[in-house]
């Protein structure tokens, strides 16, 4: 597997969120924003997407955990406040630790595993900043996402 720091810029993006266990409503929520996307053009090969789990079920009751779908949108795209469900913010950037892995439920548990412990060995540690899944264009294609974790040096 694969590992490569990266600075990630601060971005304006629009988010549906979902609350509740992690699993297949995850894909619910990815699916209502795409389906707004496509609605106002914004899914071209350049399109960004973030699946952002807010919280860590390991300390947070499933009922509580927060998960973002997000598609990076330009400063001056105008939201229209049309669509109930969806926000937007501004994430933050900074450096990540990013891995590039198979988008299948295998693939990604395996990895958050190997993460963690080449985190331990990098010089790098954890940052305060929401663990990100990053989708483009490209790699939607291909099946893959990219698992982007704030760290900062040690």
């Amino acid at each position: 597997m694969e590992f490569h720091i990266k600075n990630l810029p601060s971005t304006r993006i629009a988010y549906v969120r979902q609350v509740g266990p992690y699993g297949p409503a995850n894909s619910q929520a990815m699916e209502t924003l795409k389906s707004w996307a496509r609605s106002k053009n914004l899914l071209t090969k350049s399109t960004i997407l973030f699946g952002i789990p807010q919280d860590n079920p390991e300390t947070t009751l499933p009922a509580h955990c927060r998960y973002d779908a997000c598609i990076v949108i330009s400063k001056d795209f105008p939201l229209d406040g049309s669509t109930p469900d969806l926000n937007e913010a501004e994430l933050p950037g900074g450096q990540y630790l990013i891995c590039k892995v198979k988008h299948t439920a295998e693939a990604v548990g395996q990895a958050w595993t190997i993460i963690f412990s080449h985190l331990q060995t990098s010089g790098y540690t954890l940052d305060n900043k929401p663990i990100l899944e990053r989708y483009t264009g490209e790699l939607l294609h291909l099946d893959y996402c990219e698992i982007c974790v704030p760290v900062k040096s040690q």
